[in-house]
């Protein structure tokens, strides 16, 4: 059965963003390459075996279900799961995931699994908070931490930048460097084998190069973006969204179109229908004429507001027929730029693609 979007996955784009990102670190540097949230929203299974085939150091994920389904579609790398729950700590380990720690209650949880199955040199990794002020320890967890040092396999210390995107020099940024520089001395004399220590992603590995340590953590410049226009140049989008025309009537001046009449026609006009809408994550924010999609090479803007299951978009001056492919984004006008039209971010759009959209691969 055909889906009525389809998102298809270029493979190799994939392949060039890694080399890309690869070809800018020391050969020590290890990359952690960061598929959660399904992969930014491009099928996490699948990439992750290409990521994995392509050299990646180890990979990461926001949850332990994200780890687990990685780990049943036979990846065999290390896998790092950020923000594990500590209800499901002791689940990580059956499935060889490494946690990250990044609170009191999280460490606590955690020697308390090592007592029950009875393995304290299992792999665990620390995030402290630097300035992002999200998660992670502070200074003041020094003391708690070095009590249980001994009872810790440390496999990695890292921090978050907050603005790594920004241009240099950056107040904010200098001052969470220096913390991680403190927490990195702390580190190396606490620990009897010394951690891998880590504080960049994608923007970080642009912006901050001589910071890469000993690996960096890349996610959405796998995918084709970097947060900056000059360094979105040297990547690939790696994914295309697109739908067909699946109606096509005509309005007189005046006439509205949409729910709560969103858009009132400006002169007599052509409508054409898209069958995705904001339950496949295609918000309410794209329409009302902020947002293009491309029709045999033509823009044609949404208008109206976003349903659930369709959009509407004006088809006055394309010549196009029931069928035709409507790409919402892609090589050329990317993910960024749609996301940009709507006040939001690539993070964002791809994240939040609904599973009726079918996925393939190139």
């Amino acid at each position: 059965m055909k889906a009525p979007a389809q998102l298809l996955v270029d493979v190799k784009k994939l392949h060039h963003n890694y080399t890309t990102l690869r070809e800018k670190l020391n050969p020590s540097t290890k990359l952690i390459a960061v598929v959660k949230a399904n992969a930014y929203g491009n099928s996490a299974n699948t990439l992750a075996k290409s990521i994995e085939s392509f050299g990646a150091d180890m990979l990461a994920v926001a949850y332990a279900q994200e780890g687990v389904a990685l780990r049943k579609a036979g990846i065999s790398i290390p896998i790092m799961v950020f923000y594990p729950q500590a209800e499901n700590l002791k689940e990580l380990t059956e499935h060889q995931l490494e946690p990250v720690l990044y609170n009191l209650h999280t460490l606590h949880t955690w020697l308390e699994v090592c007592s029950e199955i009875k393995q304290e040199d299992y792999p665990v990794h620390l995030k402290f908070n630097t300035g992002l002020n999200r998660i992670g320890f502070s200074e003041k967890d020094f003391e708690t931490l070095e009590k249980h040092s001994e009872l810790l396999n440390v496999k990695s210390i890292y921090s978050h930048l907050s603005a790594s995107e920004n241009p240099k020099p950056c107040h904010y940024t200098d001052n969470q460097i220096e913390k991680f520089k403190t927490i990195e001395h702390w580190g190396k004399t606490v620990f009897a084998s010394p951690p891998m220590f880590h504080l960049l992603n994608t923007s970080g590995v642009f912006n901050y190069p001589e910071l890469q340590r000993d690996a960096v953590r890349v996610g959405i410049g796998l995918y084709g973006f970097a947060n900056q226009a000059e360094w979105d140049k040297e990547l690939l989008p790696i994914s295309e969204l697109s739908s067909r025309l699946c109606q096509l009537h005509s309005v007189k001046k005046g006439e509205s179109v949409g729910y709560n009449q969103g858009w009132i026609a400006p002169r007599d006009s052509r409508i054409g229908v898209i069958p995705i809408g904001h339950a496949d994550g295609i918000g309410r924010q794209f329409g009302k004429e902020t947002t293009p999609v491309w029709i045999n090479g033509k823009k044609a803007l949404i208008v109206g507001n976003v349903c659930m299951d369709l959009m509407m978009i004006d088809v006055t001056d394309i010549s196009c027929s029931i069928g035709d492919r409507v790409i919402l984004f892609g090589a050329e006008h990317t993910a960024n730029d749609f996301a940009t039209a709507g006040a939001t971010l690539s993070y964002e759009l791809l994240c939040g693609l609904g599973p009726r959209i079918a996925v393939d691969f190139v």
